[in-house]
């Protein structure tokens, strides 16, 4: 599907994220962005939003959470000429880390970044594909925070705001970004 250059960016952008039924779970409406991924155009859209938001700002890294935070934070950081700071999963980290364990809808969940990821007082821009329940985003803010770095915004392509968890990180103090919203999960 070509760019229509009368429709704007987010509603584009929306327009190439897939709904999966009953996945994970009976009841849960997935939001896939791998569609976005796979189609450059779309691809391109979807970094420039993120690239004119913050190219101003000038922060001096970006976080990106496991995984598809990855994807989009290390081409962001690419294209603001800033460095990447990966916040992964338990145990994928080979050095010195400090972690974050926090509370899923059945569990918990523990991140970890390298303790030299950031500097103190280091401006950082930290980013992930979806806010659902705000678990992760709020995990890697406190491990960022507890290393000194100021979190200037939290960035998403997709806001779930059912779940709750954008409103939780803005009562929390992140400022947040997300390009579209979806009711229902």
């Amino acid at each position: 599907m070509a760019a229509d250059p009368s429709t704007p960016p987010a509603q584009y952008i929306r327009n190439h994220i897939r709904t999966v039924p009953d996945w994970p779970a009976p009841g849960v409406m997935f939001r896939d962005i791998t569609p976005l991924l796979s189609n450059p155009r779309v691809f391109r859209v979807l970094i420039d939003q993120f690239v004119h938001r913050y190219f101003d700002a000038r922060p001096d890294a970006i976080a990106g959470l496991d995984a598809r935070g990855f994807i989009i934070g290390s081409v962001l950081a690419y294209e603001l000429g800033v460095g990447f700071v990966p916040i992964r999963k338990k145990g994928k980290l080979p050095f010195t880390t400090v972690e974050e364990t926090y509370e899923l809808e059945y569990g918990s969940a523990t991140v970890e970044m390298h303790t030299d990821a950031v500097r103190p007082g280091e401006r950082v821009v930290l980013i992930d594909d979806l806010i659902a329940t705000g678990g992760t985003m709020m995990a890697g803010k406190n491990l960022l925070e507890r290393l000194g770095a100021q979190v200037i915004e939290g960035a998403a392509i997709v806001d779930l705001p059912e779940l709750q968890g954008s409103r939780k990180l803005r009562d929390a103090g992140l400022p947040l970004f997300t390009l579209v919203d979806f009711a229902g999960h």
